[in-house]
């Protein structure tokens, strides 16, 4: 790998690092995600900083490419995020099912008591 590679994913990955931490900081990545996170920043800095660990631990795998194992661990991490992501969905349908049927009951009982009022 030449100098320019290695620099250049090194900046990519400070940077990067810098915006999870800035997401963090601004309070728009919630504490759920920040630790999941910040440990793929850290994980995309170490091979940065350590280029030669992935092929090193590819071989070590028994993978023929480490950009195939470098894909496999993405995909992984993708198919986790998304069915978590797709649990906090479904869970937040059932809630807001529940407060719209919570509201239309007390909306119900609001009126059924402006009713009784205009009658007395």
């Amino acid at each position: 790998m030449n100098s320019t590679t290695y620099i250049v994913g090194l900046v990519a990955t400070i940077l990067i690092l810098a915006g999870i931490v800035e997401l963090l900081r601004r309070r728009q990545l919630g504490e759920k995600y920040a630790v999941l996170w910040l440990v793929v920043g850290v994980v995309l800095l170490i091979f940065s900083i350590f280029p030669n660990l992935l092929p090193s631990l590819a071989d070590g795998l028994g993978v023929q490419l480490p950009s195939n194992l470098m894909f496999f661990v993405a995909i992984v991490f993708l198919v986790g995020v998304v069915l978590h992501l797709s649990w906090e969905v479904s869970r937040l349908e059932n809630e807001t099912r529940k407060l719209a049927e919570d509201l239309a009951i007390l909306q119900l009982e609001v009126a059924q008591q402006k009713r009784e009022n205009v009658r007395e």
